[in-house]
């Protein structure tokens, strides 16, 4: 058995079992995200790389369905398109690349999920500025301390964490809860 995959296993387990400290704060985003999207809102999420995925696989679960059958939820990952990406960073710099999608879509009282595992991509900042400014709600996957961009969120999920692969691991499993919530509250609605 591999030594490396155990110790990734350890480091695992003894991180997730600080996170129940999170879930009054997963509730709390839940709902904000939840009652937007009752009141026609969308959902935008942005990140990059690994949370680049993160943000396209979780949008997509509120696009399609989570576990049940329902109506498709407005959600957008705002990495998904190549060309204006490139566009956006070759005419105006790589720093704008989420917040100029986020200011031509966002309306108040949609809700940008900020994901970033060191709180400090200035891209995602620019955007979560942006957002702020706009009346658009933000809930931060953030990791670390939450670093310049936890404060300026409406819900601030924090994984404690210096190692970027946990920190991932631990987003993935709140963005679950998040959709498994949100799907749950829609419903209800």
């Amino acid at each position: 058995m591999s030594s490396l995959f155990l110790a990734f296993l350890d480091e695992h387990r003894r991180l997730f079992a600080t996170l129940d400290t999170l879930a009054p704060s997963v509730g709390a985003a839940a709902l904000v995200m939840a009652d937007s999207l009752r009141q026609g809102g969308k959902l935008m999420f942005c990140g990059n790389g690994g949370s680049a995925a993160d943000s396209q696989h979780l949008a997509s679960e509120f696009t399609g369905r989570f576990v049940n059958d329902r109506r498709p939820l407005a959600a957008i990952a705002l990495n998904t398109d190549s060309s204006q990406m490139s566009c956006i960073g070759n005419d105006y710099g790589f720093d704008q690349v989420f917040e100029r999608p986020l200011r031509g879509l966002g309306r108040a009282g949609d809700v940008l999920v900020a994901i970033s595992t060191s709180g400090h991509s200035p891209n995602v900042l620019r955007a979560v500025q942006a957002a702020r400014e706009l009346g658009i709600h933000v809930i931060g996957l953030l990791g670390r301390d939450g670093g310049a961009i936890g404060p300026l969120c409406d819900v601030a999920l924090v994984v404690p964490n210096p190692v970027t692969a946990r920190i991932q691991e631990a987003h993935i499993l709140i963005g679950h809860s998040l959709c498994a919530e949100v799907e749950r509250m829609v419903a209800d609605a």
